[in-house]
C-alpha cells in the first residue's frame, strides 16, 4: 500500500548529524521526503533564520555572574566600617595589661603618629580615644557600656556613591547626565513605545487597516473575489509610510506595468484611495501573479514574499470584521445597516486557502500536489475510465488503479506524490446539539441558548482509507470463498447436478406433509351409536373410562385456570410495580447523564482557561508559500437556504489529534423544524473543506408559573406567632365560662 510507504518515507532520512545541531536542523532532515519542494522548507535551508533570543539569554547569563564576582571581590576588598570596638588591639596590648604597660605604650605610638612629625592624623586620634578608654574613668564606663568611649552612638544610613558624582566640581556635569537621561532619553522610549503600541490591535494588524476593512466591507455588502483581493491589498501593512518593513523602489514603475498587461485583469479607471495607491497597486499585482503561478523579476520576489506572509493575518482581520458587522446589523433595527452576506465570510476562507497554495479559484485541487502541473492535470482529470476531480477522489482509489493513472509519473516521483497525499489531513465531527443550564437539556425551546458541542479528530488520509480498504478487503473474501465453492460445483460432471435434483426434491415432498397434520373427521350421532351397539360391552365400558377421563381432565382444567389466574395478578402486579419503577430509574438516569454532561463542560472550560495549547499543530504541505503555516481551521454554523451566519467562525489552532469545540446560538423565535449546516473550513487547504447537517426540533417555550411552592413569602415565625394568638384567645374564652359558671 502506498500509505505504508509513506512513513518509511520520513524514517530515510540521513540523521548522522553533529552534536552541534540544532533542533530545528533535525526536524528539517526528518521532513525532507515530503516538504522538500515546499518554498518556505527551500528557503529555510538557504537562509537559515538564526535565533537571537537564545544568543542573547547566554550574554545576559554572562554579565550578570560577572558583575557579581565583580562585587565580590570589591568587598573583600574593601574595609568594614562597622567592627566591636576594643582599645587594647588600637594599643597593640593584651587584655590585662597595667596602667603602666598602657602609658608606655601610648608614648611610643603617639610620637610615632602625630601630626606635627608626619603621622597619620586618623590614627593619633584613635590612639589618644583608646589611651582615654583605658585610663579615664568615665571614658572607661561609657567603653564597657555602650562599646563607645564617647557613648551611645546613633544609627546611620547611606547610599554607597563613586566619589566623583558627590564630588563639587562635577556638579553641573551630573546634572547634564540626570537631566539627559531623565528628561529626554527616558520620556522618548516611552513615548515611541506608546505610539507603535497604540498603532496595532490585539492581534498586532494595524488599527488603520482595520478601519479600511470596516469601511469597504460596510460600502460592498457582497463581495466577490476580485472585490476581495483589492480591499485585501489595501492594508496599510504594506504602505512604507506606516510599515517600514515595505519597500518602494524606483524599478517599480517599470515592473509593475509589465506584469499588469500580463495579467490583464486589472481595473485601474476607479479613483478609489487608498485601493488605488502605488503600494496597493503592487501588492496586488504580486497577489494576483502569486495566484497564477507566475514567473515575476528577482527584485520583485523579496516583495511578494513579504506580502504573501501577511495575507493570512490580514484575512483572519477581515473575517472578525465581517463577523462584527454582522453582530451590529443584528442588534439594530434599521434597515439601512446591512449586514455583509454569507458567500462574502466564505470567499474570505477561500482567499486564505488560495494564497496559501498558489492556486485561482476555480483551479484543480490536484495541482495541490508535487509534478501535478497543468498538462499532467488533463490527463488526470478527462480519463475515459476514472474521472478524478477531487483529491479524495484519488486516494479512494486502490493502489493499481492509481499506479495505472499516474503513469506518466516515474517511480521516485510517484512515491514522492504518494507520501505528500498520505500526509494531507482528514478531519471527521461528531456533533451533539444541547441546551444547558436547563431541566432538558435535550428539548430546545424558543429563545433558549443552544449549544453545539463539535468534536473534531484529526487523521492522515493514509490512516482513513488503509482502514477503508482493509475492511473492503475483509468483506470480498467470503465473495471469493463463495464464487469458488460455486466454480468447483461447475467443474463437475453433469450426471451429478441431474441426481442432486430428484433428491431434492423427494426431500421436499416427505416434508411437506409432516408439517401440516391433518384434522379428525367427526362421524354423525345415528353412526357413532350403530358403532357403539356393534362394539358392545367393550364399547360401553370403554365410554365410562372415557367418560371419567373428561371428568377429570375437567377438575384439572379448572384447577390450572384457577392456579393460572391467581399467578397472573401476582404478574400483574409486579409489572404495575415494574413500571412504576421503570419511569424513577429513567429519571434517575437522565439526571445523573445530565449532571455529568454538566460536570465535563465546566471540565472543559476550566482546562481552557488555565491550559495554554501550542498553536503548533501540523505544517502545511504548500509549493509556493514563502513561510511554514501550520494547519487551522474555522468551524461555524449557517443556515443555506437563508444565506445566513447561525453561529461566529471559531478558529480552531490546536488541532493535532482531537479537539473540543463549543458553538453557541440563540434558538429561533418560532417552534418548528430547522435545518442547519456545520461547516468545517481548512485556513490552508483547497477541497478538504467538511458539511454536516445539524436538524433541530425548536418546541414552544413553557408558560411562566404564576403560583409555586418556593415562591410562598410566609416565615416559621410568623406561622408560630399566629398558633400563640390562637391558643391565648382559647385560653381567655375558657376563663370567661367558669366565671359564668361561679
Amino acid at each position: 500500500m502506498w500509505w505504508s510507504k509513506a512513513p518509511a518515507l520520513w524514517h530515510q532520512t540521513d540523521l548522522s548529524l553533529n552534536p552541534q545541531t540544532s533542533y530545528e536542523q533535525i526536524r528539517l532532515k526528518n521532513i525532507r521526503k515530503v516538504y522538500g519542494r515546499c518554498m518556505w522548507y527551500r528557503l529555510r535551508l538557504l537562509k537559515p533564520q538564526p535565533n537571537i533570543i537564545p544568543t542573547v539569554k547566554k550574554i545576559v547569563l554572562l554579565a550578570g555572574w560577572a558583575l557579581f564576582l565583580f562585587l565580590v571581590y570589591k568587598v573583600s576588598k574593601t574595609d568594614r566600617e562597622y567592627q566591636e570596638y576594643n582599645p587594647y588591639e588600637v594599643l597593640n596590648l593584651d587584655p590585662g595589661a597595667t596602667v603602666a604597660e598602657i602609658k608606655k605604650q601610648y608614648r611610643l605610638l603617639s610620637l610615632k603618629y602625630h601630626p606635627d612629625k608626619g603621622g597619620d592624623e586618623v590614627m593619633f586620634m584613635r590612639i589618644a580615644k583608646a589611651y582615654a578608654a583605658l585610663t579615664d574613668e568615665e571614658s572607661r564606663k561609657n567603653w564597657e557600656e555602650f562599646g563607645n568611649p564617647d557613648g551611645p552612638q546613633a544609627t546611620s544610613f547611606g547610599i554607597a556613591l563613586p566619589a566623583w558624582i558627590v564630588d563639587q566640581k562635577n556638579s553641573i556635569l551630573v546634572l547634564l547626565v540626570y537631566g539627559l537621561a531623565f528628561m529626554v532619553i527616558l520620556p522618548v522610549v516611552v513615548g515611541s513605545w506608546w505610539y507603535r503600541s497604540i498603532r496595532y490591535s490585539g492581534d498586532q494588524i494595524l488599527i488603520r487597516t482595520t478601519q479600511i476593512y470596516t469601511y469597504f466591507v460596510y460600502k460592498t455588502r457582497n463581495m466577490d473575489m476580485k472585490r476581495l483581493i483589492m480591499v485585501l491589498a489595501g492594508a496599510s501593512e504594506f504602505d512604507p509610510q506606516y510599515n517600514k518593513d515595505a519597500t518602494s523602489r524606483p524599478t517599480d514603475n517599470i515592473l509593475i506595468p509589465q506584469l499588469i498587461r500580463e495579467i490583464g485583469s486589472i481595473n485601474l479607471k476607479k479613483n478609489e484611495p487608498p485601493l488605488t495607491c502605488p503600494y496597493s497597486l503592487k501588492a496586488r499585482v504580486l497577489l494576483l501573479s502569486h495566484l497564477a503561478r507566475m514567473k515575476i523579476p528577482e527584485t520583485l520576489e523579496e516583495d511578494q514574499q513579504f506580502m504573501l506572509k501577511k495575507c493570512p493575518a490580514l484575512l483572519q482581520e477581515m473575517v472578525n470584521v465581517i463577523c462584527q458587522l454582522i453582530i451590529m446589523a443584528r442588534s439594530r433595527e434599521e434597515r439601512e445597516f446591512r449586514a455583509p452576506t454569507l458567500a462574502s465570510l466564505e470567499n474570505c476562507m477561500k482567499l486564505s486557502q488560495m494564497a496559501v497554495q498558489g492556486l485561482q479559484q476555480f483551479k484543480s485541487p490536484l495541482l495541490q500536489l508535487p509534478h501535478i502541473e497543468e498538462d499532467n492535470l488533463r490527463r488526470v482529470s478527462n480519463h475515459k475510465k476514472y474521472k478524478i476531480k477531487t483529491i479524495q477522489d484519488l486516494v479512494s482509489l486502490k493502489e493499481p488503479d492509481r499506479h495505472s493513472l499516474l503513469h506518466f509519473l516515474e517511480d521516485e516521483k510517484y512515491e514522492e506524490v504518494m507520501a505528500v497525499l498520505g500526509s494531507f489531513p482528514y478531519v471527521t465531527m461528531d456533533i451533539k446539539s444541547q441546551v444547558l443550564d436547563d431541566e432538558d437539556s435535550n428539548n430546545i425551546t424558543v429563545g433558549s441558548l443552544v449549544t453545539v458541542l463539535v468534536k473534531l479528530t484529526r487523521q492522515t488520509m493514509a490512516e482513513v482509507f488503509e482502514k477503508e480498504q482493509s475492511i473492503c478487503a475483509a468483506e470480498e473474501q467470503p465473495a471469493e470463498d463463495g464464487q469458488s465453492d460455486v466454480n468447483k460445483n461447475k467443474t463437475k460432471g453433469g450426471w451429478q447436478q441431474k441426481s442432486k435434483g430428484p433428491k431434492k426434491a423427494a426431500k421436499s415432498k416427505k416434508k411437506k406433509p409432516s408439517k401440516k397434520k391433518p384434522a379428525p373427521v367427526t362421524l354423525p350421532q345415528s353412526k357413532q351409536q350403530k358403532q357403539k351397539q356393534a362394539n358392545g360391552v367393550v364399547g360401553s365400558e370403554a365410554a365410562v373410562k372415557e367418560d371419567e377421563e373428561e371428568v377429570s381432565d375437567k377438575g384439572s382444567d379448572s384447577e390450572e385456570e384457577e392456579t393460572n389466574r391467581d399467578s397472573q395478578s401476582e404478574k400483574d402486579d409486579g409489572s404495575d410495580r415494574e413500571s412504576d419503577r421503570e419511569p424513577d430509574e429513567k429519571q434517575n438516569k437522565d439526571d445523573e447523564a445530565e449532571w455529568q454532561e454538566l460536570q465535563q463542560s465546566i471540565q472543559r472550560k476550566e482546562r481552557a482557561l488555565l491550559e495554554t495549547k501550542s498553536k503548533i499543530t501540523h505544517p502545511v504541505y504548500s509549493l509556493y508559500f514563502p513561510e511554514e503555516k501550520q494547519e487551522w481551521w474555522w468551524l461555524y454554523i449557517a443556515d443555506r437556504k437563508e444565506q445566513t451566519l447561525i453561529s461566529m467562525p471559531y478558529h480552531v489552532c490546536t488541532l493535532k489529534e482531537t479537539e473540543e469545540v463549543e458553538l453557541k446560538f440563540p434558538a429561533p423565535g418560532k417552534p418548528g423544524n430547522y435545518q442547519y449546516t456545520v461547516f468545517l473550513r481548512s485556513d490552508s487547504y483547497m477541497g478538504l473543506d467538511q458539511i454536516k447537517p445539524l436538524k433541530l426540533e425548536v418546541h414552544e417555550a413553557k408558560p411562566v408559573p404564576e403560583n409555586h411552592p418556593q415562591w410562598d413569602t410566609a416565615v416559621e415565625g410568623d406561622e408560630d406567632q399566629e398558633d400563640s394568638d390562637g391558643f391565648e384567645d382559647s385560653f381567655e374564652e375558657e376563663e370567661e365560662e367558669e366565671e359564668e359558671d361561679d
